[in-house]
This record gives C-alpha cells, sequence and structure tokens, in this order.
C-alpha cells in the first residue's frame, strides 16, 4: 500500500514564482528516493517591489495567509518569503514563526510545525557548522547590506557578497540560474567554507546547485533547500535528496573538510 501524503502549506509573495516551483521539485526527487508522497497549498500575500514599506506589508498580511493555509490540514507551514522576514531586524524569524504558530491555535492544522526561510538558512548554515561564506543575493545593495548583517548576527562571516541590484519581484524570478555560476566566479571564495548561491526564495537556482558545489569543492545551500531541509525535519522524514546541494546531504567533496 502507497503511504499517505503529507500536506506541505507554504505562504508566499503574490509575485513569487519559483517556491512552488523549486520546493515541488526537491520533494519530487525525495518521493523517488524515500517513497513518501507530497502535495501543495498556498496562500499568497501582495508584494511587487522588493523594498522595505513592502516588505513590512507582507509580513503584516502573513496572519491572514497562516490561517487560510490552516484550513487545508497542512502536515507543516512553510513562511517562504526570506528578505520580508530578514527586513524586520537581526532575529526576527523567531517572533515571527511564533506568531505564525498562534495564527494556526484553534485551527485544523494547530498543530503543524511553522518554519521560516530565513530562520532556515540561518539554521541551516549551523547545522552544516559554515562559519565563513559567500552570498549571491538579486536585491538592491541596501537589501543585501541588511541580509548580510542578519546572516552575521547569527554567527556567521560573510566573507563576500554579490547583488544583482533587481528591484520588481516578477524580474528576479526571470533570471537565469545558468548565470549562476558566472556570479560565483566573481566571487572572493578563497578563505570561505560555504557558499549561500541564492538568498532569495524567489531567485532560480536549484539548476546550479549541485553544479556550483561540485566545481568549487564547497558546501553550497540555497534559500529553497534550506527551507525543504526544515519541511523534511519537521515532518520526521529523511533530509537526503541527490542532486540538491549540502542542505540536502549532496556529497560536497573537497570542501566538507575546510
Amino acid at each position: 500500500m502507497s503511504r499517505p501524503s503529507r500536506r506541505i502549506g507554504l505562504i508566499v509573495p503574490s509575485s513569487n514564482t519559483t517556491m512552488e516551483t523549486e520546493i515541488p521539485e526537491l520533494l519530487r526527487r525525495h518521493e523517488a528516493e524515500h517513497g513518501t508522497g507530497f502535495t501543495f497549498h498556498s496562500s499568497r500575500a501582495r508584494l511587487h517591489n522588493v523594498d522595505a514599506e513592502s516588505l513590512a506589508k507582507m509580513v503584516d498580511d502573513s496572519a491572514r495567509c497562516a490561517a487560510e493555509v490552516g484550513d487545508a490540514e497542512v502536515d507543516v507551514l512553510a513562511y517562504a518569503c526570506l528578505v520580508a522576514v530578514m527586513a524586520q531586524g537581526v532575529g526576527a524569524h523567531v517572533g515571527i514563526e511564533d506568531r505564525l504558530r498562534g495564527a494556526l491555535a484553534g485551527g485544523a492544522s494547530a498543530s503543524a510545525p511553522m518554519v521560516s526561510s530565513a530562520g532556515a538558512l540561518v539554521r541551516t548554515l549551523d547545522a552544516l557548522g559554515l562559519r565563513k561564506v559567500a552570498v549571491v543575493a538579486p536585491y538592491m545593495p541596501d537589501l543585501t547590506k541588511l541580509v548580510v548583517g542578519y546572516i552575521e548576527h547569527a554567527g556567521v562571516t560573510v566573507a563576500d557578497s554579490i547583488s544583482l541590484s533587481v528591484p520588481d519581484n516578477c524580474a528576479v524570478g526571470r533570471l537565469d540560474p545558468a548565470d549562476l555560476p558566472g556570479h560565483v566566479s566573481r566571487l572572493d571564495i578563497g578563505d570561505v567554507d560555504g557558499i549561500v548561491l541564492s538568498a532569495c526564495v524567489q531567485m532560480p537556482s536549484l539548476p546550479a546547485v549541485q553544479q556550483v558545489q561540485d566545481s568549487t569543492g564547497l558546501p553550497v545551500i540555497t534559500a529553497a533547500t534550506a527551507t525543504t531541509r526544515e519541511i523534511l525535519l519537521a515532518l520526521g522524514l529523511p533530509t537526503e535528496i541527490p542532486g540538491a546541494g549540502a542542505a540536502l546531504g549532496a556529497s560536497i567533496g573537497a570542501g566538507a573538510a575546510r
């Protein structure tokens, strides 16, 4: 008999076109490897431009989204907007995750674990023992600086970063992941022990994750792979997915010993 599917709840920006592509693709690979099936259920909060005011409004709307998607009796809920949380101040993921758990209280998904992409990224860096990283981000430089500060507040040094300076969120979703190896080639990675290839849930990166990890010999994670890892951990499922970089147990070669 087949195992029952796990219901994955997602809160995403209204203009996001990537998280409902990359997370399902990762979990399809997981199903092929481990057998557990998944279904996906989303609620959307309005976001067009990636600026501080728009991000704050989206965070304010997230409790409504949590309550709505919770009606689907999901098994786990993921708040899939990294920079919206980080823009609220260092360590903000802790309070926001607690607030969204509260939004589920008394509902059909009251016991569902809650994760956020912001929290998942910093917790995954910690779990992998990565203490000095380089970062690729699609944001304008001021927002990239904010993300760097958030990561560093969590105890990880950001040795170098690249801002692609794309303010429109739909345009971020159209960026070509085939360009990511070229962006990495412009980073100073001589003294880092890992790479955050996409510090954004909207910037497509999955096709390049394993390629960059293999070519650099360094552990590579993204907002999407870190979020997927925490979804699996919350469900008590194995976190190994082939070809998806270090967050999901793929071989990290020479970089693992650094």
